[in-house]
């Protein structure tokens, strides 16, 4: 992928048809990650996607010509429960955009967790303004330890707008 097709990229909702594409992103990721274990196999992957993150929130995709490159799931309270992208979509501002629309619509602030083995994540949502408040030893289904991140709007900034 050439940084200009970063350009032709562009968030929206996500529909139904999109399932497939996201749980495939977050199976690779899965698959390519040596610390991560699979807790769930890829069509169970895809079943979850379908039956349940979807419905529990808006699912933002960045839809680069028709292909997905990443998506972006919330749920209420402003909770980013997975951000992922292609592999060949990294590192070109795609991140950004997702979390960008999120914040756009979030209330009073976002909140997720990444895994403490995750660095680039950490360094990512640092650099977007999201700040360690609480980790855990591995409280979650894969047993790893993670940290919860916290990204606060800014009332000022909005009543400016």
């Amino acid at each position: 992928m050439r940084n200009s097709d970063a350009g032709q990229v562009h968030c929206r909702v996500a529909v139904p048809a999109d399932m497939a594409a996201c749980a495939a992103i977050l199976n690779r990721w899965i698959d390519a990650t040596p610390w991560m274990p699979r807790v769930h196999p890829e069509d169970d992957v895809e079943r979850h996607y379908r039956e349940s993150v979807f419905e529990s929130g808006p699912v933002i995709v960045a839809d680069c010509r028709g292909e997905i490159a990443g998506f972006l799931a919330l749920s209420g309270g402003g909770h980013v429960t997975a951000l992922y992208l292609d592999e060949r979509y990294r590192g070109l501002g795609i991140g950004a955009a997702l979390i960008r629309e999120a914040k756009r619509r979030a209330e009073t602030g976002l909140e997720l967790w990444t895994f403490e083995n995750n660095r680039d994540a950490q360094r990512f949502y640092e650099r977007e303004g999201f700040v360690p408040v609480r980790r855990t030893d591995g409280d979650n289904e894969e047993g790893l330890p993670d940290i919860l991140y916290r990204w606060r709007a800014d009332p000022l900034r909005e009543r400016e707008a």
